[in-house]
């Protein structure tokens, strides 16, 4: 399986080099060259796997240069119920007849961004020991990628971690999650500005070809494919679970999933799941105030926002009106055309900071061949989904996950399971959770007092020049 860039860079490359490579020379991103094809004779042999099988199964589709044994080591290393508390992994919860929440919170920070972290932390350990190399990971956070990555990279041989955060844009247990790390390979960056400012750093950082070669930048970002193909599992998992009494699949059964999207990666996960062939009825993408993407799946305009037009609400993770991801299905939106890809992404975002598709025949695909629908939820809706799901199953919810939640209802349909991806734990965003609730969330032992830990954090301006230098003066 080799992977190219979605702005039509002419190498093609293994997927261990794009592991430790992370953005492609000409600013695109990766994805393999083709969509591995799944029948419903493979869907039949791979519903009744351990999660860790099923993750090697599905990886060994898109990963040929990590030998068979090795890379099914991997997988049984990263998915036990040590790291996740149950044996599941990702278990199936039904809250209604046709409406399901998955659990994606169960690891190390809390967050879904553990599913994919846990298995990259070990990759880069298993790559660089057998290069002999190290590698300094460059990474933006919006909440839970950061210490989802720290979590998974702190004390791995050869790793160091730079971590840039919107300054004071954190809910305060995020905050501490991070900054109370003081291993010696972690590095956090609490950057002036918005967590865009923080991306657009590391797209230019990664860029700077020469800098980056020399200091060995890789990314932990969702623009790493490693990350977003092992976001593909769960989705496997779900549909497993959700048809579980269906019988034999001697037909396709679809399911539908709602994402609450801020930065498009993990419901891109989803997308590349349904190009396999997992019948995926439709993907319901939920936004918060920052609604770039609603509405482009309304109008066709793709539109970004300046740093003062990004709201600060209560999703912050989903706080962000560049979605890096989004290249990757416009690319195959759009037939893969790396060059017009790269005209949208490049020069015309730059000049007009918005691109228009609304005439173009290929955005009516975007939800008749591709399933995709969208919609928007705001504090207030948020704050009814908080209360209305405690009241009537006794389950407390975090903000994104009562995002994902409100605008699924929308598109429940009879006869098709809808699962909505659980995104984080509710005691992450707590302040929301007793405004809607009058009550403190349940915390985890291991994270009580965490606020109150000492912090090893530097704050700098939003400059790339200043990310640089404290790069290279962290990097002996």
């Amino acid at each position: 399986m080799l992977y190219i860039s979605t702005r039509g860079h002419p190498d093609r490359k293994h997927f261990c080099e794009i592991l430790l490579e992370g953005l492609a020379p000409d600013g695109g991103l990766y994805l393999p060259e083709r969509y591995p094809q799944v029948d419903l004779a493979t869907l039949e042999r791979w519903r009744v796997l351990p999660y860790a099988e099923l993750a090697f199964e599905i990886l060994s589709l898109y990963i040929d240069d990590i030998p068979a044994q090795d890379l099914k080591a991997i997988c049984r290393k990263t998915y036990t119920e040590e790291v996740f508390g149950t044996q599941a992994i990702v278990p199936l919860k039904k809250l209604e007849d046709g409406l399901y929440l998955q659990a994606l919170s169960n690891g190390p920070t809390l967050a879904f961004k553990d599913m994919a972290m846990q298995l990259l932390g070990n990759l880069f350990e298993y790559e660089l020991a057998r290069r002999g190399e190290q590698l300094n990971i460059l990474g933006a956070t919006s909440g839970d990628t950061g210490s989802a990555a720290e979590y998974a990279m702190r004390g791995k041989k050869g790793v160091r971690v730079f971590m840039t955060s919107p300054n004071g844009r954190m809910s305060p247990f995020q905050q501490a999650q991070m900054f109370s790390l003081q291993d010696p390979n972690i590095h956090n960056l609490a950057v002036e500005g918005v967590f865009d400012d923080c991306q657009d750093i590391v797209k230019a950082v990664s860029n700077d070809l020469a800098f980056k070669r020399r200091y060995k930048i890789g990314t932990v970002n969702s623009i790493n494919w490693a990350r977003l193909v092992a976001q593909v599992v769960y989705y496997f998992s779900g549909y497993f679970q959700a048809t579980a009494n269906a019988g034999a699949l001697t037909h396709a059964k679809p399911v539908s999933f709602a994402v609450p999207s801020g930065n498009f990666g993990n419901i891109c996960a989803g997308h590349v799941a349904r190009m396999m062939g997992l019948p995926i009825a439709k993907l319901v993408l939920a936004t918060n105030e920052n609604d770039v993407l609603d509405e482009f799946f309304r109008t066709g305009v793709y539109r970004v926002r300046s740093s003062a037009d990004t709201h600060e609400t209560s999703s912050p993770s989903m706080d962000i009106s560049k979605a890096s991801n989004f290249e990757r299905f416009i690319f195959d939106l759009l037939g893969r055309d790396g060059p017009r890809v790269k005209s949208l992404f490049g020069e015309q975002l730059s000049a007009q900071g918005r691109f228009d598709l609304s005439l173009d025949p290929a955005f009516k695909q975007a939800g008749q061949r591709y399933g995709f629908v969208s919609g928007k939820s705001t504090h207030a809706d948020r704050l009814t989904t908080i209360r209305d799901t405690y009241a009537r199953f006794h389950l407390m919810i975090d903000t994104h996950t009562a995002d994902g939640l409100k605008v699924a209802r929308a598109h429940v349909q009879p006869g098709e399971p809808m699962i909505v991806l659980e995104t984080a734990l509710p005691i992450k965003f707590a302040a929301t959770i007793v405004e809607a609730l009058g009550c403190e969330p349940d915390r985890p032992a291991k994270f009580e007092g965490i606020e109150s830990l000492p912090k090893r954090v530097t704050v700098l301006a939003a400059n790339v020049q200043a990310v640089k230098d404290f790069i290279a003066s962290h990097s002996a």
